[in-house]
């Protein structure tokens, strides 16, 4: 702790510098001004924007360099020499060497010397792919990141997970402006991609708000701390005060539904004599329910809830797709960002950045059908739910509806002094989630003790008997309040870089962070013997708030050994108040040859995630689908509880990881440019959320006690289980202004092929669970880990502008994805055989077959201020498939036989509720073609 506190102390030993104001004019070569140019004062962060009239202001050293970058542009540097006041003639060429500002903590690099792979996305390609959210966008425009709509909702409907890599949400950092995006409130508990899951919530982000996106696809744990196993997504807000759009959104599907409405304004404006800006964005939009149900199977609803088959089939007859709601939910958002900076005076620069996202989404659960939830056992759901024709009971729907609130802001000043560059921030945020359940009951035998009181005064008598009542049932609300969740944390930043010679420069700093979750608590029926039905709420042990605060110091050396070869190494220490400590280091390294025309490009890390706060303490009531059982409840334990005790179950540590990375790159000319990267990622102690364990069969073991105690069908906890191993290749290839007619033309690849995701040794079971026989990683959570995701992805694109169109073109491939759902082992009992003999594993596995999406965007510039941009996504109509594949010989004697293939069908869809996806998920979110229109107005 000593070395920690010297190694603060000495971010305040520093003494400053006078500078001077450098003011000019940036042109093309036609002597038209240059909006937009980059200007950075070379070796530092220090940098400026020229304005609409191509005009600039920098407050620099006297014997700076400055560095001018623009798109389509060669790149100049110009040496200041006390000049007050420079102007610069940019000459067309050459794509620009953005200047990064993800990847390395000692002082900023160009896109093309980074020794790290990075993706640079500008506004305009993330809104050309027509996508609504902004994670649907980069669905679309990034290869190895990936996000699919869950085929269950409830709460899953207010967050989407995503990931990098295939490596889950939780491994990927999210940072605004360079600074840390606060977490979800949700944990993702579904059995689908992403379970066990928690991130931030990208799909709030407003896309209109932002200037472009840096994806660094390498770990980054030393100079990032926790969650960036995977990689870093900076996301760099609109600075602009000059510039401003209003923009007109409305869509539709091809099946007529999912109907879109949205306005966003952008809009910016200078402060004090030009001395600083501000940029702001509004966003409202709605989105209108896409319904996809199935057709539901007779003989499985039957065998499922032992119901009459008659009762079944009448039922089907009138309702074949037993009145599910399947698809896309309804939601509704209003997004509010503001980004700003103020120059103080000549050495200080102050900025700031907040956000504040509403977002209600309306979903539900699966209908509950007449011969599900007969009158029979609830003879008053009668009177609750009169829902049929003639007003009889025909069964109920339960809502799910979601109210999501995020927020995040961040304030903080640069300063440069001596050659030092000063960067000191606060930055908060927060998501909570709170939810409502309607049109359900609570039909659970609670019961109350009660008096008749015969005297009618409320007040026990004598001769008045004490009875017990009942509180549900027939006396059942039908709207809940099941509680929710909330996350927020407060991080304080001191990052410190220095350019020490023209070769070598170094950056270090501090973090402290805090973190609180809390579980609120339903109201007493959502929770109460067993709640209500279809969402159980939190009980009030379950609830509460946990908070924690770890710090964190960092050391980065950047080193031009020569001007082809650098090296970068990174060290970094975390100290949690709940875990301890983690020291993680990265060193990385670049080489160009043929006047920068080859690079070859490496790096090996270390890395940690801490365990959420979510994962360590979430405990609820879990209502799920288990295969050929139905909708079963079972029991979500934390690591703290005494049950986890008792069931010899260990706190959670962090995971560590080994990262390596190799990459060339080529740039054959200024049009034509490639690069490959190859990674390796090794994470040992994962996390993971267990399968449902099950009771053993002796049925005498504290396992056993436990699920009879709190009436469970079964219980699941997170876990440090597995060891894994994740390598592949990324391919991103660009061909640029390829003359055609009158016009030019863009073409890029990209693409992400996996060619190893698997667990790496024994899955470590606690004693308890190894001594039943049974293991918290099944064959379906293995599919969930490592092959739900694409196994290979690529996008085809091209662009072409002439005259005031612009027409894109987008192919996304989706390879295929592979499940073992859960209900697919022991099927011998399907084919004659003896369930004695199987072994356990999975007999059939379920595949998704490579599908192309094809999107276009037709933009067209109706005036200088008014255009025009019509997108028609998923152009071909194409949906998932999927299919049956064998894995043992049951497997095979099931495929050979039609009712054992349709009983095997009914198990992975629920009967045929969830037929196109499957009920643990599937490879792409598509409902059809999607039209939208849209209208740009610069302001």
């Amino acid at each position: 702790m000593k070395k920690l506190t010297l190694f603060v102390f000495t971010l305040y030993t520093h003494l400053f510098f006078a500078q001077q104001t450098v003011t000019g004019t940036v042109y093309d070569s036609n002597g038209s001004p240059l909006p937009g140019v980059n200007i950075i004062e070379k070796g530092t962060q220090n940098g400026s924007t020229t304005d609409f009239d191509g005009k600039y202001t920098i407050e620099v050293v006297s014997d700076a360099t400055l560095v001018y970058t623009y798109i389509g542009f060669e790149t100049q540097e110009i040496a200041v020499n006390s000049q007050s006041s420079i102007n610069v003639t940019l000459v067309s060429g050459s794509q620009l060497d953005e200047i990064i500002l993800v990847g390395s903590r000692a002082l900023p690099r160009s896109n093309t010397t980074t020794s790290l792979p990075i993706d640079v996305l500008p506004a305009k390609e993330l809104t050309a792919t027509g996508q609504i959210t902004f994670d649907k966008a980069l669905q679309y425009k990034i290869p190895s990141f990936n996000t699919v709509q869950t085929p269950v909702n409830d709460a899953t409907s207010l967050l989407d997970p995503y990931e990098i890599r295939n490596m889950g949400p939780s491994r990927t950092l999210i940072l605004i402006n360079g600074k840390r995006k606060n977490l979800s409130a949700l944990l993702y508990t579904q059995t689908s991609p992403g379970r066990g899951e928690t991130g931030a919530d990208i799909s709030v982000i407003p896309t209109d708000a932002i200037k472009r996106v840096e994806i660094l696809r390498d770990g980054a744990s030393a100079q990032y701390g926790s969650d960036a196993i995977a990689g870093v997504m900076n996301i760099i807000l609109k600075d602009s005060p000059d510039e401003g759009t209003a923009i007109l959104r409305t869509g539709i599907t091809s099946e007529g539904d999912g109907e879109t409405i949205g306005i966003s304004i952008n809009n910016g404006s200078t402060i004090g004599d030009n001395k600083g800006f501000f940029n702001y964005t509004l966003d409202f939009s709605k989105v209108n329910l896409a319904n996809r149900p199935g057709t539901v199977d007779t003989l499985g609803e039957s065998v499922d809830f032992e119901a009459n088959i008659n009762d079944v089939q009448n039922f089907l007859n009138q309702y074949p797709d037993a009145l599910n709601i399947n698809g896309s939910p309804e939601t509704s958002s209003a997004k509010f960002l503001v980004n700003g900076g103020y120059d103080i005076n000549e050495n200080i620069q102050i900025y700031m950045n907040a956000a504040y996202v509403y977002k209600k989404a309306n979903s539900f659960a699966n209908f509950r059908t007449p011969y599900w939830r007969t009158l029979d056992d609830f003879p008053y759901l009668q009177d609750f739910f009169p829902n049929g024709p003639n007003r009889e009971y025909i069964g109920y729907l339960p809502t799910f509806e979601g109210n999501l609130n995020d927020y995040n802001g961040t304030i903080g000043f640069k300063t440069q002094k001596n050659g030092w560059n000063y960067d000191v921030s606060y930055t908060t945020g927060g998501n909570s989630q709170e939810y409502t359940v309607n049109n359900s009951q609570n039909g659970n035998s609670v019961f109350a003790p009660s008096f008749d009181d015969a005297n009618n005064n409320g007040i026990p008598d004598p001769g008045e008997n004490f009875i017990p009542i009942e509180l549900y049932r027939e006396n059942s609300p039908i709207s809940f309040d099941p509680g929710g969740t909330k996350f927020r944390h407060s991080v304080g930043n001191i990052d410190i870089a220095k350019a020490l010679s023209d070769y070598v420069s170094i950056g270090f700093g501090a973090e402290f962070r805090t973190e609180t979750f809390e579980i609120l608590e339903g109201d007493l029926a959502s929770y109460d013997g067993g709640g209500a039905d279809s969402f159980a709420g939190n009980r009030p042990e379950n609830s509460g708030k946990f908070n924690r605060y770890n710090f964190g110091g960092y050391f980065d050396l950047s080193a031009d050994i020569t001007k082809d070869f650098l090296v970068n190494g990174t060290i970094r220490v975390e100290d949690y108040s709940d875990f301890g400590e983690a020291f993680v280091w990265k060193l990385s390294s670049r080489y160009k040859f043929l006047d920068d025309r080859l690079t070859l490009r490496a790096s090996v890390s270390t890395g940690f995630r801490a365990p959420t706060l979510h994962q360590i303490y979430t405990q609820r009531t879990q209502f799920s689908f288990v295969a050929g059982q139905g909708i079963q409840v079972g029991g979500f334990i934390n690591n703290v509880s005494p049950q986890a005790r008792i069931l010899g179950i260990p706190r959670l540590d962090a995971e560590e990881s080994t990262n390596i990375t190799a990459g060339l790159g080529v740039k054959i000319n200024k049009n034509i440019n490639f690069t490959v990267d190859y990674y390796n990622i090794q994470v040992d102690d994962r996390i993971v959320l267990s399968t449902e364990i099950g009771p053993t069969t002796q049925g005498n073991t504290a396992l056993d006690q436990i699920l009879q105690d709190n009436n469970l069908s079964d219980l699941s906890f997170f876990v440090n289980a597995i060891d894994t191993r994740t390598s592949g290749i990324d391919v991103v290839a660009n061909y640029r202004n390829i003359a055609i007619a009158n016009g030019n033309l863009g073409i890029s690849l990209s693409g992400n092929y996996t060619f190893q995701n698997e667990r790496d040794g024994n899955v470590k079971n606690p004693s308890l669970v190894q001594q039943a026989g049974q293991s918290v990683v099944n064959d379906t959570q293995e599919a969930l880990f490592f092959t739900s995701r694409p196994e290979f992805k690529a996008i085809l694109g091209a662009n072409y502008n002439i005259g005031k169109f612009n027409f894109a073109l987008n192919n996304t491939l989706f390879g295929p994805t592979k499940f073992r759902n859960q209900g697919l082992q022991d099927l011998e009992d399907l084919v004659g055989g003896n369930p004695a003999d199987s072994d356990g594993g999975s007999d059939l596995g379920v595949e998704f077959m490579t599908k192309v999406v094809t999107d276009l965007a037709i933009n067209f510039e109706a005036t200088d201020k008014l255009s025009v941009i019509f997108n028609v996504n998923n152009i071909f109509d194409v949906l998932p498939e999927w299919e049956f594949k064998s894995l043992t010989p049951t497997g095979d004697a099931v495929l050979n036989d039609p009712d054992a293939t349709k009983t095997a069908f009914n198990l992975v869809t629920f009967n045929g509720r969830y037929e196109q996806m499957s009920y643990d998920g599937f490879h792409f979110s598509q409902l059809g073609t999607l039209f939208n229109l849209s209208l740009n107005y610069k302001l």
